[in-house]
């Protein structure tokens, strides 16, 4: 089934009996998200709650909140599309009348790609126009206490660039301000600032269209890690099927999306900047205050019974989790064409994504790998990925544990870990020394077996550590004081037990050693809270201007100071909700 916009989604959803109806009066501030966060991680149904306090439009959440959602969202046929268009490239180049014919019905579904033009009246966003501080009516929420004020969570920016050359449509969060401003979270990577950039050089404002609902192909596209010329609206229409509807708008600017719930349209003046946040986000801490661009609001276009889609996030797993597992199903077969010689990639969405990354190359040559790793850290947002992990194995990326393992038993310490220095992280990443600024590390295993792993601790006690668990075949949790008040705990465990350790080629030092239960919290709580050049220790030697390491590595990720502090609801929020959850589920 094609969702040509939102509420046929949600009325879906309604037959199928994974929505609830929440009439009960409810806070946009805190309130909205706390119930939010709890039906997820019961993997509960999606929300449409008609009753919020404040504006007259009602809020949906978590309408892509389980696997099984997103897959009625897309349905398996763009997937489908994208492998049968992976292995045609082979057959139709160079083309021939046999190779046309054979592949006439993907073909035709090709043609369906792109954008079509729809009268005024056939576009149900522009029925309503507001231009009397239009986002004092939106039902932002605000979903951790520290926020900054309330965010639009769910927006997609639409952006072109100055000389007209491409688009751009991502997902960055807008802090409102007042009925008229927000901020404009654009961050070192994403299309969007790219186009800001170019439009500052050149002392001009640029064009902004924000879109809320939609086709949810528009809310997959704009988040999806797409290469970076890859045009986000004919990715959508790929998504949806069919050609997307968009319509002129008759106050001037960008055309618009026929179907979207909201049409916010604006400007972001050259070299104005104003703090934004702190907001809490999808690494599960905060992000902290800092001077952004500022969205400039002229007016608003609006259904007449307009539906504000929001989403929530936090500390893994949150609704960016499924959705970021369909769209890198739907776009892995891309990889090895923009990336020859890399397989398979996965990114990691229990880390926040850009921390830890992995990949399936080829190695047909020796050290082949290596440069697939360097093709893979310059391509578009794949660039700011923190830890890359690689092998030419055969494994299931989304395995954390079987991947691990795999690499642990390949890797030579000697030759296969590289840490860079000086290199770009991403803006929410403040493992760093300062913002934008952090290491990359790169861990090779590849070829046949070189050890045999350990499964049991049977080193015995050390001082400093009161506890020691395996995560996984050869990596080793360790736990000991807190970073405050012994910073120096994972030199010592290099200095003075690495030859007693040597068996485990990773020991990871954490403040709890419970996260080897799951993959969620052991990815969560290693990967966001270590930068590799100043938390990383092993007996080291230069040779040849190369790092030669002894095993074992040592990970210090522990929290640490500086960094943000972690999301935790408020105890009056959390009895709020308890206490009327019979009411908004009556």
């Amino acid at each position: 089934m094609n969702f040509t916009n939102l509420r046929t989604f949600i009325d879906v959803l309604r037959t199928e009996r994974d929505v609830a109806v929440i009439t009960a009066p409810v806070d946009p501030y805190l309130e909205i998200a706390e119930i939010h966060r709890r039906v997820i991680e019961e993997g509960g149904p999606a929300l449409l709650f008609t009753n919020v306090k404040g504006s007259p439009f009602p809020v949906a959440t978590n309408l892509f909140g389980t696997s099984r959602r997103v897959d009625l969202a897309f349905g398996p046929k763009p997937e489908a599309i994208m492998n049968r268009l992976m292995k045609a490239k082979d057959t139709l180049i160079p083309p021939t009348p046999k190779a046309l014919w054979n592949e006439k019905d993907l073909l035709f579904d090709l043609m369906k790609v792109g954008m079509k033009t729809l009268p005024h009246s056939q576009a149900p966003v522009l029925e309503v126009c507001d231009r009397n501080d239009p986002l004092s009516k939106l039902p932002a929420l605000t979903s951790w206490q520290e926020d900054g004020g309330p965010f639009v969570t769910l927006p997609l920016v639409y952006t072109e660039h100055p000389d007209g050359n491409d688009h751009n449509l991502g997902m960055y969060r807008m802090q409102i301000f007042d009925g008229s401003t927000t901020g404009m979270h654009w961050q070192i990577h994403k299309g969007g600032g790219f186009h800001y950039h170019e439009a500052e050089k050149r002392n001009r404002p640029l064009p902004v269209t924000v879109y809320l609902g939609g086709p949810p192909a528009l809310i997959a596209s704009a988040i999806a890690p797409a290469p970076e010329h890859l045009p986000e609206l004919l990715l959508t229409s790929l998504i949806l099927g069919q050609k997307l509807p968009m319509a002129d708008n008759p106050l001037g600017g960008h055309r618009l999306v026929a179907e979207a719930e909201f049409a916010i349209c604006g400007e972001v003046a050259p070299h104005v900047r104003r703090p934004e946040g702190p907001f809490g986000d999808h690494y599960g801490y905060y992000s902290l205050q800092h001077d952004f661009p500022v969205f400039q609001v002229k007016h608003m276009f609006h259904r007449k019974d307009a539906i504000y889609p929001a989403t929530i996030v936090g500390k893994p797993r949150q609704e960016d989790y499924y959705l970021g597992e369909f769209l890198q199903r739907l776009l892995s077969p891309a990889f090895p064409l923009v990336m020859p010689g890399v397989k398979q990639l996965w990114t990691y969405a229990e880390t926040g994504f850009h921390p830890l990354a992995a990949a399936i190359v080829r190695e047909s040559y020796s050290r082949e790998a290596l440069g697939s790793a360097f093709r893979i850290l310059g391509e578009g947002q794949l660039s700011l990925t923190k830890f890359l992990i690689l092998t030419d194995e055969s494994v299931d990326l989304a395995d954390f544990r079987s991947l691990l393992t795999t690499v642990l038993e390949r890797f030579d310490p000697h030759t296969d870990l590289f840490i860079f220095n000086n290199t770009s992280h991403d803006t929410l990443d403040y493992t760093g020394l300062r913002l934008n600024h952090g290491s990359k590390a790169v861990l090779l295993g590849v070829g046949e077996p070189m050890r045999e792993l350990p499964h049991t601790y049977e080193e015995g006690q050390m001082d400093g550590i009161n506890d020691a668990k395996p995560y996984c075949a050869g990596c080793l949790v360790v736990s000991g004081a807190a970073y405050e008040e012994d910073p120096g705990l994972a030199e010592r465990i290099v200095d003075r037990y690495g030859d007693k350790l040597s068996r485990w080629p990773l020991v990871v030092l954490a403040d709890d050693t419970a996260i080897v239960d799951g993959q969620t919290p052991f990815l969560w709580t290693v990967f966001t809270r270590f930068n590799p050049a100043t938390d990383i220790f092993a007996k080291s030697r230069v040779q040849k201007h190369h790092l030669s390491f002894e095993l074992p590595i040592v990970i210090d990720a522990r929290m640490k100071p500086g960094y943000p502090d972690e999301l935790i609801p408020r105890e009056d929020i959390v009895k709020l909700v308890s206490d009327r959850w019979k009411e908004y589920f009556s």
